[in-house]
């Protein structure tokens, strides 16, 4: 069974490509027709790349990986942010840290520097300083969690990236195929699919389109991460069984009474 249909993505208004004029030739295997001058995304197609793009999300999350969500238009930012939050992944809605995958280890020491600060509130020593000294690091941890906030917990390099518009997140895209890191894409008529493993085609200007096509996504990821769990909890109950039955079997061999032979007639 499909994760969308053609009727929820033709009211999501995801056939909408962009003006002919600024079409991408490397997209005309998506496109079903030109109608008042616009392209129109052969939703069919959609409904197949959706499916595909979901089963392989599904697997990325069951092994325990995270997958970042990248999407810095104005317009699917606040629909990234919730359906990101909602399963627990990492995602970048503001300007992509140029490096963000190339030089992690770069965005790692300033993911730190945002928990140091914490840990300074917290023990006290802001107290000690300068109310001018106090306002800079305020304003420096407010631009971090603004900026790195949301990639936090993101501890290593993500397993893949999912991204809104790969046209404007060209840049995120370069590095992640610079490090062979998957790239999931909602990719339009202006846009070029060839640096794109799952792309699937779709309008990614209205936020309607972006939300049906997230809520599919979304939705194959936490079934994947609670596959996972149900397997770990199956997996833990299987070795307390096996503790239990190790256990059971010590107990019997110890209780067992010594066996002595008989002595021998003469």
């Amino acid at each position: 069974m499909s994760r969308t249909n053609f009727d929820a993505l033709l009211e999501a208004g995801c056939h909408f490509g962009h003006l002919k004029r600024k079409w991408n030739p490397a997209m005309a295997p998506y496109i079903f027709m030109e109608k008042n001058g616009i392209h129109i995304i052969d939703l069919h197609k959609t409904v197949v790349k959706v499916d595909e793009a979901a089963e392989a999300l599904k697997n990325i999350a069951k092994s325990g990986r995270k997958i970042l969500f990248v999407a810095t238009k104005k317009q699917a930012k606040p629909v990234v942010a919730e359906k990101a939050t909602a399963i627990n992944m990492p995602y970048v809605i503001e300007r992509w840290p140029g490096g963000m995958l190339t030089n992690f280890a770069t965005i790692r020491k300033a993911v730190k520097k945002m928990a140091n600060i914490d840990k300074l509130t917290a023990d006290g020593t802001f107290a000690n300083l300068s109310k001018r000294e106090i306002l800079q690091i305020s304003r420096q941890r407010a631009k971090l969690e603004k900026n790195l906030g949301s990639v936090a917990d993101l501890t290593r390099l993500p397993a893949a990236l999912f991204v809104v518009d790969v046209l404007k997140e060209q840049i995120a895209v370069r590095e992640a195929n610079r490090l062979g890191i998957p790239v999931f894409g909602i990719v339009d008529t202006n846009s070029n699919p060839d640096n794109i493993d799952f792309v699937i085609p779709a309008n990614d200007d209205a936020s309607k389109s972006v939300e049906v096509i997230l809520d599919a996504c979304c939705a194959a990821i936490a079934e994947g991460l609670e596959e996972r769990k149900a397997e770990r909890v199956d997996a833990e109950a299987a070795g307390e069984k096996a503790e239990k039955g190790a256990k059971s079997a010590r107990v019997e061999e110890e209780d067992a009474p010594e066996t002595t032979e008989a002595p021998a007639e003469e």
